[in-house]
Formats: C-alpha cells, structure tokens, sequence
C-alpha cells in the first residue's frame, strides 16, 4: 500500500506544481461485526441478484485514496490534469493487509484510475478530452452499491462536447472492470441535455463491443435512456431503460461475448432521493430486469428497496433500510427480504448525504428454499453457510463511512 501511494505521488511530482496545490480525495467503510450464531458477519445476497442492501450488510473494509493535480493552464483558458486513485479491500474478519496473501479471502490493493484530462478545451467547443483509466459516467443507486450504468473503462474519451443545445460524449475502451476476460474493444457514444422541463434532461447511450479474438466469441450492443429529473420532494430521480442483445447483455459491463444476439437483456430502473425537511431524507430503489436465454435459463429480477433517514437533533439520525430481492428462473422463485435499523452520529448535519456517518447496526433477513438451493457452497445462505439449515440469520456491528473531495 504504502509503495503504490509513494509511486503515484512521485509520478505526479514530475509536472510542475506551480499552477496548484494538491487535490486530495477519498472514501472509506471501516468497520467490525458479528452474526447471532457467534461467528464473522455474513453478509446477505440473493443468488444471481447483481446487487444488494448495503445498510449492516458489507462485509469488508474499503478505502479509495485519491490525488489530482493541475499541471498547465493554457492561453485559451483550458487546463491540463493528472489524478490517480487506489483502492484497498479487505474482508472482514481477516488480517487487514489490504493485498493479495494465502490466507482464504485475503484482500486486494489496485490503481483503480490513472489519467490525464484536458478540460474546456478550444479546439471542442469547451469540451474535454481524457486517457487512461478513469471512473467515467457512473451511474449508480447508493443504498445497494447498484452501478446500472457505468462506463468506467482503460482507454480514452472525449467528454461532454457541447454542439447546440447538446452535449456528446464518446468512449474507446479495452477492459471495463476487473472480471472481463477477454480484452474487447468498446465504443460508447452519449448525448446528453434533451430538455423534457426546466428542472429535467434526457441522456442517451449506445454502447457497441467489437467480436474479440478469440473462439465462440460473438459483438454485442447496449442502449440506454435516462430521465434526471431535479427538485422532487427536495431531491432528485432517475429513471432509465437498458437493453442489450449478445456480450451487451451486461447493459452497464460488458457482459459475457460467448452469447450471440439471440441472448437479450433489459431492465428498468428507479432511483429516487429525497430530502423533504433538513432532518427527512432517504433513498428508494426500484429494479425490473428480465433475461432471455435461448438455452431456456431465462430469469426476472425484482428488486425494491427503500432506507428513510430521520434525524432527531443536528447529529443523531435513525436510518431503517428494508430491501427484497426476487428472482424467477429454472428451478424456482428466489426470495430474500432484508431488514436493518442503525442509529448513526453525524458530525456533519442531519442531511441523508452528510458524512462523516458513525452507525451501530442490527440487521436481520429471511430467505426461502429455491434462494438456498441456488446458494453456492459455503455461502451466507447455503445450508453449509454461517446459517446451516436456518432459512433466516441476523447480524449486528459498528461501522464508519466517510467520502471528502
């Protein structure tokens, strides 16, 4: 840990460092819990489900640490950067090493972004052009750590174009995340600010991934449509449709390219935030996804979801998460219902996105058999996992998050 953050800031240290300080940014989750069968905390997810209810439900420490330095600024007004970032995973329970190591589930140190950006640059009309490894347009829901659409990627892209009353975006990338296997070239092209009201905007985005090379490999393609709309109940809401046919069945990744287009994909999403007085926030969460095998192992995901957030002074809020996943496929319909209370001190104010957040937590879930049968070995749900035969488990724990820029 400490030979990578030294190597980022000597890299960075080369460009001058006359035209601005150093912007530091971060986030961490750190916390420690147990389960009431007096083992590690065992975090519950629904088996096939991409996410899950994240309140008293991580089972890990995470830390991203970031550096971004502005290196030129230009005649015409435009600036020069350089920002890199690393994370730090380890799961809870073990040793926090924070890298690769023997032990079962050891964690994990990466450069999760390195790169240049060029901002308002002349020659695109204010636009801005970047390269490396970047987090791009990631589109997420908070409450379950849910990136519907995300277009972080290794390559380069031009950013935020504006022509007319538009903005247009353009991605090439290689690898999108940590899984893809094998390297793929993608385009995504985005076009944003069609204008619905005063307060709402359409984005559009096409997302096209080359056949790679490689056998029983086929090209595939996504879309997406994306309503923002601001000022509701004192927050905002997204709304988005995805579809997807072959590797672009991923809808927000790029998804498996041994699937033809004859495997499809597509979800509807709703995210909604609120922020009614300055003591009544919280999140609701809304997901439908069905997909479309031709080998028969269809499915539908359907997932709700809320976490009101009421604060009873400046510092001291109650945060109640209730979240069911339910998938429908071969072999029978999977249910898992989550439920966790957490009283939290919050130096920061009252407000639902106020952090630095200090919780303790007590969470509680129940599950059925199909959901039990599909667990695999071992896991929180299985009849081998921390559980056994139960078909319900409850955890509880303390746990600080923080994000700064």
């Amino acid at each position: 840990m400490k030979k990578i953050l030294l190597s980022i800031s000597c890299a960075c240290l080369i460009a001058p460092l006359s035209v601005q300080a150093w912007q530091f940014k971060g986030y961490y989750r750190m916390g420690v819990g147990g389960s009431s069968k007096g083992s590690t905390q065992s975090c519950f997810q629904l088996p096939g489900a991409p996410s899950k209810y994240r309140l008293g439900n991580e089972c890990e420490q995470y830390i991203e640490l970031g550096l971004r330095q502005e290196v030129a600024r230009l005649a015409d007004g435009s600036t020069i950067s350089v920002e890199g970032m690393t994370s730090h995973y380890n799961p809870i329970g073990h040793m926090p090493k924070f890298h690769d190591s023997n032990e079962h589930g050891g964690g994990a140190t990466r450069i999760v972004q390195l790169f240049v950006e060029w901002e308002h640059m002349s020659v695109l009309n204010g636009g801005n052009f970047w390269a490396g490894r970047r987090y791009y347009k990631r589109n997420d829901i908070h409450i379950a750590d849910f990136y519907y659409w995300n277009q972080t990627s290794t390559g380069f892209g031009f950013d935020e174009v504006p022509i007319g009353d538009l903005r247009y975006s353009y991605v090439f990338s290689r690898k999108d995340n940590y899984w893809q296997d094998p390297y793929i070239n993608r385009h995504d092209f985005n076009v944003a600010g069609f204008k619905t009201n005063p307060a709402g905007e359409v984005e559009v985005g096409l997302s096209y991934l080359q056949e790679p090379d490689s056998r029983n490999a086929h090209s595939g393609w996504a879309v997406t449509v994306q309503h923002k709309q601001k000022g509701i109940l004192g927050g905002n809401n997204a709304l988005a449709l995805q579809y997807g046919q072959g590797p672009g069945t991923g809808l927000g990744y790029t998804g498996d390219p041994t699937m033809d287009n004859d495997n499809k994909s597509w979800r509807l999403v709703n995210n909604l935030d609120w922020q009614v007085t300055s003591r009544f926030g919280g999140q609701l969460m809304a997901v439908y996804q069905k997909d479309i095998r031709p080998d028969g192992d269809d499915s539908r995901w359907l997932s709700l979801g809320v976490r009101p957030v009421y604060a009873f002074t400046e510092h001291f809020k109650l945060a109640v998460e209730v979240g069911r996943d339910q998938i429908k496929a071969p072999g029978g319909t999977r249910k898992l219902t989550k439920f966790t209370i957490a009283p939290a001190w919050s130096p920061s104010g009252p407000a639902f996105w106020a952090r630095p957040e200090v919780r303790i937590y007590y969470t509680y879930a129940a599950w059925n058999e199909a959901a039990q049968r599909a667990a695999a070995p071992d896991s929180t749900l299985s009849d081998t996992g921390a559980f056994g035969s139960n078909r319900h488990g409850s955890n509880f724990g303390i746990q600080a998050e923080y994000w700064w820029k």
